[in-house]
């Protein structure tokens, strides 16, 4: 599996002023640009599982079944015999079967599906009636897609009081390591962990990439930052064999990092997940989802998110107009308010951040205003983890896919998008975004495009619908990422929107998908 970049550049014009996660109305695109060749893919690790080789005096038959999606194998069936078509039943493990027919010193091919991820025992058994000889072959598999399990909020790092690592900043260019598998209750052979991760106490600018202990430190980044901010970002990052990841500081200083879990990935049955376009959930502007008005200093609200069966949800929460520095927190219902934070936001500033959060037993969170002075909260819906959905999560290695800085016909269009293009098969995409290079104030949009990639090239294609939720809100000169999670759609297209007056550059990095065949 892959994913290429199918990046073109169109670009209209709205009449009034933007504001940061404020609606938009939509409006007409002029022609877009020429695209750009595809970025390299990005790939998944595919196991391949093989039989015993002993071979009978007459028959034989050899198993090999690869990994081909998240719950599907493809099992190739070799026989050696060169006589007349002999039948090989196929037992799967799960209560189904399949035949194929074969002669000679040939291999067939069988794809299955499982309903549920785990580990199970293919059986094929071929048998020559004739001369009344068979063979039977066993091959043990295990299922590549991962679900998620939510957990915490966690802290499992802190560099300030030794939690997790040594109590000292992590030197520049350098990395500290964090056991996740093994580490309280996560158990041993996770695939990937959901961590908010914060860049604080900083002296320089910089950025942090989190990735597997004992893989190459990838160019992706997942946290950028300048000196003196605190700056928080969700990262699913995908476990090392060893049960660790590690958190690079790609800044000229030391700084200190914070890592709290909300949840892991296993290869086992847990939750999968259900995308979904962004929904506003919540708005306290204008009295979305709670009551009126900004969030007081020091106070909290509640509300459904989920329906029976959720486990957690992935939201975008944005912090605007606050009065003075502080943070939010969400949290399930219920429980009382951890120490972690969620966004980290200071006067006057307007920041967005991905949550991944538990819901309580209602599917109701709670979003606590850790400041001392009132802030307007803004939540945006963009999936739900449950017990019902069969989609699993498969990790793969951090890339780059799409860099408007080596863009040869300029950086991302003001008031235009960029297309990143998708393999169809796939349910979601986990991609971490940064806008850099910034020439005034805006906001990033992610959303499925309406059209397929044969509209765009047959010139059929209509203008997109402008989305209204922010993903990532910039100032002046300010380097912001996000992680984000975004349905594909029905044609395998993503729209990332500049929702600014002025020019930026964006970068778009690689970090897993979901899938649920």
């Amino acid at each position: 599996m892959s994913a290429s970049a199918i990046v073109a550049a169109s670009i209209g014009f709205i009449p009034g002023t933007a504001q940061a996660a404020d609606p938009v109305k939509p409006a007409a695109q002029a022609a877009g640009a020429p695209a750009l060749d595809p970025a390299p893919g990005v790939a998944a690790g595919f196991e391949t599982f093989t039989s015993g080789t002993t071979a009978g005096p007459q028959l034989s038959l050899f198993l090999s079944a690869r990994m081909s999606s998240a719950h599907g194998f493809e099992l190739t069936t070799s026989l050696n015999r060169g006589t007349p078509p002999l039948d090989t039943t196929i037992e799967w493990g799960d209560g189904s079967t399949d035949t194929v027919t074969a002669s000679g010193s040939s291999e067939t091919r069988t794809k299955h599906v499982y309903k549920e991820l785990g580990e199970y025992t293919i059986k094929a058994t071929v048998v020559d009636p004739v001369l009344g000889t068979q063979d039977t072959k066993e091959v043990q598999v295990r299922t590549l897609g991962s679900e998620f399990t939510p957990y915490g909020p966690t802290r499992l790092l802190d560099t300030r009081n030794g939690t997790g690592a040594v109590k000292a900043k992590v030197e520049a260019y350098s990395s500290t390591r964090l056991k996740v598998a093994g580490n309280g209750a996560i158990p041993a052979g996770v695939t990937a962990v959901a961590l908010n991760v914060t860049a604080t106490n900083t002296n320089s600018g910089g950025h942090v990439s989190v990735f597997a202990s004992g893989e190459p430190r990838p160019t992706a980044s997942n946290i950028n930052f300048e000196a003196g901010q605190s700056v928080p970002n969700l990262v699913i990052a995908k476990v090392g064999t060893d049960g660790y990841v590690e958190l690079y500081n790609g800044g000229w200083e030391p700084v200190d990092l914070i890592a709290d879990a909300t949840g892991y990935f296993s290869r086992q049955e847990a939750s999968g997940y259900a995308p979904q376009a962004p929904a506003r959930v919540v708005d306290t502007r204008n009295g979305t989802g709670t009551q009126r008005g900004a969030v007081a200093g020091q106070g909290s609200f509640t509300v459904k998110v989920a329906e029976p069966g959720a486990t957690a949800v992935a939201l975008n929460v944005t912090v605007t107009n606050p009065q003075e520095a502080g943070h939010l927190t969400v949290h399930p219902a219920g429980q009382a308010a951890p120490t972690t934070s969620s966004v980290n936001f200071a006067a006057g500033q307007t920041v967005a951040n991905s949550v991944i959060v538990p819901v309580g037993k209602d599917g109701e969170i709670t979003v606590r205003n850790g400041a001392w002075a009132p802030s307007d909260v803004i939540v945006d819906l963009v999936g739900t983890y449950s017990t019902a959905s069969a989609v699993a999560y498969i990790p793969v290695t951090p890339s780059r896919s799409i860099d408007t800085r080596s863009w040869p016909n300029g950086p991302w269009p003001t008031r235009g998008y960029v297309r990143q293009g998708f393999s169809r098969e796939q349910e979601a995409w986990v991609m971490n975004t940064t806008v850099t290079n910034t020439r005034g104030t805006g906001f990033l949009s992610v959303a499925p495009d309406p059209n397929s990639s044969m509209d765009y090239a047959h010139g059929t294609a209509i203008t997109p619908e402008r989305p209204v939720s922010s993903t990532l809100n910039w100032t002046t000169g300010k380097t912001v990422a996000n992680l984000v999670q975004t349905s594909t759609g029905e044609h395998g297209i993503v729209d990332l929107w500049n929702q600014g007056w002025d020019a930026a550059d964006l970068i778009v990095d690689i970090f897993g998908y979901y899938d649920d065949k």
